[in-house]
């Protein structure tokens, strides 16, 4: 059966960043590798990156939707965008025979996925961040602070849906005038961000509202269930450090947790866990949504 493979969303990208600010809050970049120019192109190549980050020091380490953004001393910034198959790890790896040998023990050194390093920047004690990117996918953007958080796909981003600060009243006010089946309003990363595949699913799982229901027609009531649904389900798969159903791991290498525990995203013809009919898969706008046909009736 085919699926829509799944990028890192919101709970796995935060999840990179909490344990990066862990590790390399303060590192200076030393020197950069990569055999991977393209993700370069964009921002002027390797050279250009070597003047921005080389000699650098790392201050400030956010997340913004899907985005990675490095605050950089001297006024830069690097954003990491890792999309469907990339994910940072830091670590400490040796080039042997020309691939890079992980110095330490575990996942980053048994688990295949972590071996596609793609782009590494080397700290001033000698411990990395790289990018493993088994398909070249992830983008990567770099330069002055305000030329990138000017950039499209940041400065057009919708409100982050775990900020204090985003009651109720916000939720609700983003559908006024808004038109369309509610799955891809939800992946609308300018309408909100961070939601993707997996956790529209399984908001929409938790808060029994079909896949296919128009975004105009929600009543109050399922407005306020979907608002609370999306927040639990996001700050559970953030606990358990995001679900590694495809490529994403953590900084260190190792599955999120969240995969096993999930209700209805990619579990077709397995019981609802709340009323045991199957889970059924459908494709909206060219995506797959999985839901319980009693649950969520439409």
């Amino acid at each position: 059966m085919f699926y829509n493979r799944s990028m890192p969303e919101l709970p796995e990208v935060e999840t990179i960043v909490r344990g990066l600010k862990q590790r390399i809050i303060g590192r200076k970049i030393k020197k950069i590798w990569t055999d991977w120019r393209k993700y370069l192109r964009a921002s002027g190549g390797e050279n250009a990156l070597r003047k921005c980050v080389i000699r650098k020091k790392i201050l400030k380490i956010e997340r913004r939707g899907k985005n990675i953004l490095f605050s950089l001393s001297d006024d830069c910034m690097l954003l990491v965008h890792q999309k469907i198959t990339g994910h940072l790890l830091f670590g400490k790896w040796k080039s042997v025979n020309g691939k890079w040998l992980s110095l330490k023990s575990g996942p980053l050194r048994e688990d295949k996925i972590n071996q596609y390093l793609r782009l590494i920047l080397f700290f001033d004690n000698n411990e990395a961040l790289g990018l493993s990117d088994v398909r070249r996918l992830a983008k990567v953007r770099f330069g002055p602070t305000q030329t990138i958080i000017s950039l499209p796909e940041i400065k057009g981003l919708g409100p982050e849906p775990l900020e204090p600060t985003f009651y109720y009243k916000n939720f609700k006010a983003l559908f006024n005038n808004k038109r369309g089946r509610i799955k891809p309003v939800l992946m609308d990363q300018d309408f909100i961000s961070g939601i993707g595949n997996i956790y529209a699913d399984e908001a929409l799982w938790l808060a029994r509202i079909h896949p296919l229901s128009r975004a105009e027609k929600l009543n109050e009531a399922q407005l306020k269930r979907l608002y609370a649904s999306i927040k639990r389900i996001l700050k559970k798969a953030l606990a358990l450090h995001g679900s590694s159903i495809d490529n994403y791991r953590d900084v260190s290498g190792r599955r999120g947790g969240y995969d096993v525990v999930r209700y209805a995203y990619q579990r077709t013809g397995e019981p609802c866990p709340r009323c045991k009919q199957p889970i059924k898969r459908i494709v909206v706008g060219g995506r797959s949504a999985h839901f319980c046909p009693k649950c969520q009736r439409h």
